[in-house]
């Protein structure tokens, strides 16, 4: 297995460049599936999900649009419990049928505030899809609709996650070695 280092802390691959983008594939032949005829707008949260968000959304053969919000809620190696927004909503989403691409749903808070923002906006539908979930994490009730890998309860980076803004860059995931 490969190892690497990211500021302080040793990480070990857990999942592959090449087993993400195979399942990224099939995730997008999925959602192209299910909302074939459609017009859909995906939503990005940023900053993890850029790389997953820029992989599928190539891969979307629909009338589509994309946006992007920025939310934090990660210190460290935790989740901080809270959700700070960063950067606001720029565009009307009224009666929209929306796609939220997660990098990671681990507890669900961050979710749960965008979902709540998407209500508020009166969108037609909301789904789900995220490449990482953490069941044993989460605390909501809300579906996730598209999974790409189910993970332990362990830090990981790469493929767009950070540790302090570090491993983004990564082609693979890693989990921390602790």
């Amino acid at each position: 297995m490969k190892e690497t280092v990211i500021l302080d802390k040793k990480f070990m691959e857990m999942i592959s460049g090449d087993e993400i983008n195979k399942r990224i594939e099939e995730m997008a032949k999925e959602i192209n599936r299910d909302f074939k005829g459609k017009e859909v707008v995906f939503l990005g949260i940023l900053n993890g999900a850029f790389l997953f968000t820029a992989e599928l959304f190539k891969k979307i053969d629909l009338k589509a649009r994309i946006s992007f919000v920025k939310l934090a809620s990660y210190e460290g190696t935790r989740s901080s419990g809270s959700v700070k927004e960063l950067i606001g909503w720029n565009e009307d989403i009224k009666g929209k049928v929306i796609i939220v691409l997660e990098d990671i749903v681990d507890t669900g808070h961050t979710l749960e505030r965008i979902i709540g923002e998407l209500t508020i906006r009166n969108v037609a539908e909301i789904k789900v899809a995220t490449l990482l979930f953490k069941p044993k994490a989460y605390t909501k009730k809300i579906p996730i609709d598209y999974i790409g890998f189910e993970i332990p309860n362990d830090f990981v980076v790469g493929f767009g996650l950070d540790y302090d803004g570090y491993g983004r860059n990564l082609p693979s995931v890693y989990t921390l070695i602790k």
